[in-house]
């Protein structure tokens, strides 16, 4: 199956660069067909430059700032059945891609696939406190999926869906800033078709947001915003703070 990436990019021209080296390596690595789409979101440093400067890879601007929106406009740049939407910070582990195609290949009527996140530069203790963590939430996403039957859990730069299936859902709702809308893509393609979350799909990403408003902090917001959205459909929390530079 055809596979495309979608990377929004706001002002990431120190870690953009890793990123597409990472996916570039992974695609020829995997010998598949793969669009990699970046999304220029309002950027004002070389985010763009950075970005044009690696093979097969299409810069797509989006003046409207705001992942959802980003999000939104790349989806819409790429043509492949299966788009990967990962972030700018993140980097592909080998084997990745074939995880990924395995799993669809084997599971025709999945609609979305979706893993947790290994923060490679954060102290161990913190990473120890992250895992523990994703226990907590991986329980929560197998009674949801399973039991009540109301919903299943994405994580947001690390999952990939179906064109198909996400077109039935509605597409991205443009009208949630950052906060719930992994938990809103898994809630409205449950509806649709399987969704899973394994441990089996890991992403390496940067855990600076972790660092810079706190692994408690920001596990509370992921946690609260995961329960208003999948019980309610709207995220609770309405701001962010950006960690990247102005």
């Amino acid at each position: 199956m055809d596979l495309a990436f979608v990377i929004p990019a706001y002002n990431e021209e120190v870690l953009i660069g890793q990123c597409l080296a990472s996916v570039v390596a992974e695609v020829e690595r995997s010998g598949c067909r793969a669009e990699i789409v970046v999304v220029n979101n309002a950027s004002t440093d070389r985010t763009k430059e950075i970005a044009l400067s690696y093979p097969g890879v299409t810069v797509v601007d989006e003046m409207k700032k705001g992942l959802v929106h980003a999000r939104h406009a790349g989806f819409e740049a790429t043509t492949a059945e299966l788009v990967a939407n990962i972030d700018a910070d993140t980097l592909l582990p080998e084997g990745w891609i074939t995880t990924v195609l395995t799993t669809f290949a084997r599971h025709p009527d999945l609609v979305a696939l979706s893993g947790p996140y290994i923060y490679y530069d954060m102290a161990w203790y913190n990473r120890a406190l992250v895992r523990g963590f994703y226990y907590f939430a991986y329980l929560l996403y197998l009674l949801n999926r399973f039991v009540f039957r109301i919903g299943s859990m994405i994580q947001g730069g690390n999952f990939v869906l179906k064109r198909s299936a996400w077109k039935k859902a509605g597409g991205f709702d443009r009208s949630i800033e950052f906060y719930g809308e992994d938990t809103d893509v898994a809630r409205r393609l449950h509806k649709v078709g399987p969704v899973k979350w394994t441990f089996s799909l890991p992403m390496k990403t940067s855990g600076r947001r972790l660092e810079q408003e706190g692994v408690f902090r920001t596990a509370g917001i992921y946690t609260l915003n995961y329960f208003w959205v999948t019980l309610s459909g709207r995220p609770v929390t309405k701001g962010h703070t950006d960690v990247r530079p102005d």
